[in-house]
């Protein structure tokens, strides 16, 4: 079941709709991010941007048992 908040948004949307302006900010957020995610996929995921995996917290090993 929707939420009524939900509801009461997309009535509004409905109501009155974005501006163009609005919906090209929006197209274009998302197609940065489709684009960042082709990247992703055809060229892998960088070794640099990889955090190091075993340390955690305050310098602990983070090992699962």
């Amino acid at each position: 079941m929707i939420p009524l908040h939900w509801l009461m948004r997309m009535s509004n949307w409905a109501r009155r709709p974005p501006s163009w302006a609005q919906v090209r900010v929006v197209a274009l957020i998302l197609g940065i991010c489709a684009l960042l995610y082709g990247i992703e996929q055809v060229f892998g995921w960088p070794e640099w941007l990889t955090p190091d995996r075993g340390v955690g917290r305050h310098g602990v090993l983070a090992i699962p048992h």
